[in-house]
């Protein structure tokens, strides 16, 4: 997404730990074998991106045809973490798409619809994540520097595992482990579904051609949908899908004709894990008027877990980021002090050269 808009870690479980202690060992050796590694901070949370910014549809469904400089946009983010400590490492993928509609049929409005996939493979197990979800959002002006968004997305989810290369506890005779000794660890499925649905709101104020603000919430996983490889749960225990709630606020500050300053902030909770990121970066114009060629460059921070600095160009509304997610929590001393890399590529367009007053830009822009 724009600069005036806005790891692959799953917590997909929650529940009281008075649960019978063979199903906490065995759900807990699945996991942990199959690569669920998570910060210091928290007990995991769902895929995302450190580029938040750049994956708008899936930090608020009410982002989606919420573009101020476009018609419409496409993109995709690739994000790997923890190669030099696991087999398999974390490789979350996704690409994403939206676009505005009935521009000319809505007074001051108009309404978003996109899509988004999202994949992630960790472990030995190779536990593979895949999630598909379609979004929608209405879009109304107030006056002409407010604008006001709702918006919500439905999606399939699937995970998958492979059990073969895990090793449990009653597979091990004391000095050696069997892969062909029976266990009660083993997950009773390899293959599970669920619907899954989002909501969120967004507000954005745009004074002048140099100033724009913007905020907005989400929650996520409101149907609350079971995920467990079990077929049951024991008492206690509550394989159910802990809501998230997301809160973003970012500003796009025109400094001089030739540099914006986009200053932003992150924060997600998610039962008793939560993350916040916050940083800036800058847009440079290398081409003049129309901004064609620009480059880039941000620093963020996620407290108690790492830096990451950005960098960038942009060439004819095509955008290619770069994020390093450089550790600096106790966890660096497992991965060698190296953390996480990410790629995200964007292209925004247009339908035609122009498209009535809603088409102008509501952010700024060279």
């Amino acid at each position: 997404m724009t600069m005036c808009e806005q790891s692959g870690m799953n917590q997909e479980t929650t529940g009281d730990s008075a649960g019978t202690m063979s199903y906490c060992i065995r759900t807990s050796f699945v996991f942990l074998l199959c690569g669920l590694l998570v910060s210091n901070r928290s007990a995991g949370q769902d895929l995302h991106f450190s580029q938040w910014f750049n994956s708008p549809l899936t930090t608020n469904p009410a982002n989606t045809g919420f573009i101020p400089d476009a018609d419409y946009r496409i993109g995709a983010n690739y994000r790997n973490q923890w190669s030099n400590v696991m087999s398999v490492p974390y490789k979350t993928y996704s690409i994403w798409g939206d676009a505005q509609v009935f521009r000319n049929r809505i007074e001051s409005g108009w309404l978003g619809l996109g899509g988004v996939i999202l994949r992630d493979v960790a472990g030995s197990s190779q536990l593979t994540s895949t999630k598909v979800y379609a979004s929608a959002a209405y879009h109304q002006m107030i006056g002409i520097s407010h604008l006001l968004s709702a918006g919500f997305n439905v999606g399939w989810s699937n995970k998958r595992i492979n059990t073969s290369a895990l090793k449990f506890p009653d597979q091990f005779d004391g000095k050696f482990f069997d892969s062909n000794f029976p266990s009660d660890g083993i997950p009773e499925a390899t293959n599970i579904n669920y619907f899954d649905v989002q909501v969120g709101l967004n507000y954005a104020y745009f004074p002048t051609d140099k100033i724009y603000l913007n905020g907005g919430v989400s929650a996520w996983h409101i149907n609350r949908p079971r995920e467990s490889f079990f077929s049951s749960d024991p008492a206690g225990y509550d394989s159910r899908i802990s809501p998230r709630y997301n809160a973003f606020v970012n500003a796009s500050l025109k400094v001089t004709d030739e540099v914006i300053l986009n200053p932003m902030a992150y924060y997600s909770l998610q039962a008793k894990s939560n993350e916040l990121v916050a940083g800036a970066n800058v847009q440079y114009n290398l081409s003049g008027e129309g901004g064609e060629m620009q480059v880039l460059g941000g620093l963020y921070y996620r407290p108690g877990d790492a830096f990451v600095p950005m960098i960038g160009f942009e060439y004819k509304n095509i955008r290619l980021t770069f994020t390093y997610d450089a550790t600096t929590s106790s966890l660096k001393q497992y991965n060698n002090s190296r953390g996480a890399y990410e790629f995200a590529l964007m292209n925004r367009g247009f339908y035609d050269e122009y498209n009535g007053d809603k088409r102008q830009s509501l952010c700024p822009t060279f």
